[in-house]
C-alpha cells in the first residue's frame, strides 16, 4: 500500500534562528496523522534540523544532491554527506533546478542512480511548462521526463521512489490547475508506469502533487484517488498553513 506524504520544500528561505523557531512550532502543532510528514530546509540548516526533530515524527530531507561521491565540485553536496547527518531522502529534479540551474534529464538520471546506490529514497520531481500545456503536449513531456530519468531502474529500485508532479504552468503564472487536472495527470502517470513495468509498481508508487497546494484547496486535491499528498512550497513556511494541509490529508 502506498504512503500518504506531505513534504515541505523550504527552498532558499529561513536562517538558522528562523529554521529552529519554525521547527519548534511545527513539532508542537503536529496533528496525529498516518501520513509521512517531511521538511526540506536549506543545506546549512539540515544538521540543526535533524537534531531538533530527533524525537519528532517529522523527517528532514534534502532539496538536492550531486551525483558524484566526492571531488572538485565547489558548492555541491554528496549523498554520503547527507547520510552522515542522518538524512536519507532527497528531492531530485525540482522544476527550479531544471529552469535555473540547467539540470537535464541526463543529469537527473545520474543523480537518481547515485542516490539509489546509497540506498537513499528519491523524491523525483517533473512536470510541464505553460507552453507545453497550451500546445497540448503536456502528456508527452511528462512521459519523456519519466522515461529519461527513471525507466532504466529495475523493479526493486522503485520501492525507493516517490514521484512529485509539478504543473509548472500553474505556479506563479496566474493560471490555475484544477483538482481534476491533477487527477488526470496522476492517472496518466500510473498508466505510463504500468505500461513500462507492471500494475503493481504503478499502484504502489506514491505520487505527490506540487502545484501551489494551500489550506483552502488541499482537501479537494488530496481527495482525488491518484493523489497521495503534496510537495508544498510557500505554505510550508507558515506553521499553521502547513499543519492545516497535513490535517487535510
Amino acid at each position: 500500500m502506498r504512503s500518504k506524504i506531505v513534504a515541505g520544500n523550504w527552498k532558499m528561505n529561513k536562517n538558522i534562528a528562523e529554521t529552529e523557531a519554525l521547527l519548534v512550532e511545527l513539532s508542537a502543532k503536529l496533528p496525529d496523522t498516518t501520513a509521512e510528514v517531511m521538511v526540506a530546509p536549506a543545506f546549512v540548516n539540515l544538521n540543526a534540523a535533524v537534531r531538533h526533530l530527533e524525537s519528532s515524527a517529522i523527517e528532514v530531507i534534502a532539496q538536492n544532491m550531486h551525483f558524484a561521491e566526492s571531488g572538485a565540485y565547489t558548492g555541491e553536496i554528496s549523498a554520503d554527506m547527507l547520510l552522515s547527518i542522518g538524512i536519507d531522502t532527497v528531492i531530485i529534479g525540482h522544476s527550479e533546478r531544471r529552469a535555473y540551474f540547467g539540470e537535464t534529464d541526463e543529469i537527473l538520471a545520474k543523480k537518481v542512480t547515485a542516490a539509489l546506490a546509497k540506498n537513499m529514497r528519491v523524491m523525483f520531481c517533473f512536470g510541464e511548462e505553460l507552453e507545453d500545456r497550451k500546445s497540448g503536449n503536456h502528456f508527452d513531456v511528462v512521459e519523456s521526463q519519466l522515461k529519461n530519468a527513471l525507466f532504466s531502474l529495475d523493479a526493486q529500485q522503485w520501492r525507493k521512489i516517490v514521484l512529485a508532479y509539478e504543473p509548472v504552468w500553474a505556479i506563479g503564472t496566474g493560471e490555475t490547475a484544477s483538482p481534476e487536472q491533477a487527477q488526470e495527470m496522476h492517472a496518466f502517470i500510473r498508466k505510463t508506469i504500468a505500461e513500462a513495468y507492471d500494475n503493481s509498481i504503478a499502484k504502489n508508487v506514491s505520487i505527490l502533487y506540487g502545484g501551489s497546494v494551500k489550506p483552502a484547496n488541499a482537501a479537494e486535491i488530496f481527495s482525488k484517488p491518484d493523489v497521495d499528498g503534496g510537495l508544498i512550497g510557500g505554505a510550508a513556511l507558515v506553521a499553521d498553513d502547513f499543519v492545516a494541509i497535513i490535517k487535510a490529508i
